[in-house]
């Protein structure tokens, strides 16, 4: 499964409200992640940048199934006004670029 790593970042002084809204993420969204490909989504958190790791099959078809999904645009109306940016759901970014695996290098991959 492809994993795809992220970068968000939060408006200063929202870091405990982005924590405490994702101990109880609706049943609803995780529904829609699920249906959308998602199998995992890990998130680390370094002051107000957050680094995501998502494990889906097509992360841009993720993404445009998500856009309009009731369950997400409700979730995006929570989390959106905590990041510095606001994500517009277009799907176009690839995410962050791997520079290196150690797994890829043990397999004799460039990554």
């Amino acid at each position: 499964m492809p994993e795809i790593a992220l970068h968000t970042e939060l408006k200063p002084g929202s870091e405990l409200e982005y924590e405490a809204v994702h101990r109880s993420i609706p049943s609803d969204v995780m529904a829609a992640l699920v249906a959308s490909g998602v199998r995992n989504w890990r998130i680390w958190r370094d002051g107000t940048h957050l680094f995501h790791l998502v494990d889906v099959e097509d992360y841009r078809g993720m993404r445009h199934a998500l856009r309009d999904d009731p369950a997400n645009v409700r979730w995006q109306e929570t989390v959106g006004p905590l990041h510095a940016r606001p994500d517009d759901y277009s799907g176009a970014d690839e995410g962050l670029p791997l520079l290196w695996s150690l797994a890829g290098q043990l397999a004799g991959k460039d990554r």
